[in-house]
């Protein structure tokens, strides 16, 4: 079981581990520029986007696990149906969200209560990046496909691919023709438009041989299209919720000034260096509790989900341990600013944390995820969220910046603990391409 769970988590934490760097890389660059007013800019300007695309991340969601369960039942009509049904989701809402780029981008913008320069910069970056919506929310539809069907590996290439386009791009348009903010979203848009180019060219390599599987008459099956809705509800209520508190965090952390801001903005980025690479496992997880649903292996399930919260303790140990002994280290690759080092030195406990009291909900999306077990999943986010916002305007009166981390920390917390208390109850009667339990 061991050898699955790291066939599948190995390449996807390498998948992932990429996003973090990509951000850090962005900050760094933007570190560099001589202002704290641009590392909160880019900090603000990806949270607007965190806020678009998490809302919609659904749509990769859904797939995986439909695709995961049609894969276990060996359904590949099913399969392929899922495919079109999130392709046109994905680059429906995506062609939606340029078109409404205006609206939505002053709402926005009205939401950050930093300085004119900065909210400058910002709206700059969203204007720009605003264009590569559909090929991103297409892309989405892509990695749940792969996941789904057991392949870390072709997600992990195109990951790579995207990152060091991106990473490239913004470095020759930052420092070769100095835009500045401009040159980091311009980087950022082009990769993620190439990338899903690449995701179709990779789907006709290693899985063009399915077309023969398309039934044009099922891929609109009212059942069907009935539990795919119902789950994509679920798991949008769950995500807006999340995104909602993660951006409510920064937008916060804005009206703070911009020191704060800024070492916000880099403590987040422990958060998310931890978050992406425990998905690499939660993904594992994901794509195997989906197999064995769709397979009807109760035994397999229970034996997965052993091994896998073993591992995902392990690495959370790992974590803290990085994380209490070498946060200099990382502070210093992130910027050179030594106010905005000094400021953010005085919260790095709250870093220590995170792997602590995050695990454990991060394994359990990707199980819930896997089983289309979605309403558990939702519930647990809605009471955490409460418990987030109500935390939030107890403490931060009297405790400022770490009245809202602790805020945060519970949130991760209860998370962690509902999903344990309500998994044993979502996976015991989970639905299926093959029936149920």
């Amino acid at each position: 079981m061991d050898k699955k769970i790291f066939r599948l988590a190995v390449p996807n934490i390498i998948t992932n581990i990429t996003v973090p760097l990509l951000g850090m890389i962005d900050i760094a660059i933007a570190g560099h520029l001589g202002s704290a007013i641009y590392i909160g800019a880019i900090a603000l300007g990806a949270n607007i986007f965190n806020m678009i695309y998490w809302n919609f991340g659904f749509i990769r969601m859904s797939s995986s696990g439909f695709v995961a369960q049609a894969y276990g039942a060996r359904n590949f009509t099913e399969a392929m149906n899922v495919l079109i049904r999130s392709l046109i989701v994905g680059l429906g809402i995506g062609l939606l969200i340029v078109l409404l780029q205006f609206p939505i981008g002053k709402f926005a913008l009205s939401l950050i209560k930093s300085g004119t320069e900065s909210k400058n910069a910002v709206e700059t970056y969203f204007r720009i990046c605003i264009w590569s919506a559909p090929a991103v929310l297409g892309t989405y539809a892509f990695k749940g496909f792969f996941i789904g069907m057991q392949n870390a590996k072709t997600p992990m290439i195109i990951a790579i691919l995207n990152n060091l386009l991106n990473i490239a791009l913004s470095f020759l348009f930052v420092f070769g023709f100095g835009m500045k903010v401009a040159g980091i979203a311009l980087g950022t848009m082009l990769s993620q438009v190439i990338t899903f180019i690449i995701c179709i060219l990779m789907w006709h390599r290693f899985y063009g041989r399915l077309k023969k599987y398309i039934v044009k008459s099922s891929i609109f099956d009212t059942t069907a299209i009935r539990s795919f809705f119902k789950v994509n509800g679920d798991v949008f209520v769950r995500t807006f919720l999340l995104t909602l508190v993660t951006t409510f965090f920064t937008f916060v952390s804005s009206g703070m000034g911009d020191m704060i801001l800024a070492a916000n903005a880099l403590l987040m980025q422990f958060f998310m260096l931890f978050s992406y690479f425990m998905d690499g496992f939660a993904y594992a997880g994901e794509a195997l509790t989906g197999r064995y649903v769709g397979a009807n292996n109760k035994a397999m399930l229970v034996q997965m989900l052993k091994r896998l919260f073993f591992w995902g303790f392990i690495v959370s140990a790992v974590s803290v341990a990085i994380y209490l002994f070498f946060p200099n280290q990382i502070l210093q690759i992130l910027t050179n600013d030594i106010a905005v080092i000094e400021t953010t030195k005085s919260f790095l406990f709250w870093t220590i944390l995170i792997p602590i009291t995050g695990f454990a909900a991060f394994l359990w999306d990707g199980v819930f995820i896997g089983a289309t077990a979605s309403k558990e999943m939702r519930n647990a986010m809605i009471f955490s969220a409460v418990i987030f916002f109500a935390c939030y305007y107890i403490t931060t009166p009297s405790m400022g910046n770490n009245g809202l981390w602790l805020a945060f920390i519970l949130y991760l917390s209860i998370r962690g603990i509902a999903q344990t208390i309500w998994a044993k109850k979502a996976l015991l009667t989970p639905k299926s391409p093959a029936g149920t339990w």
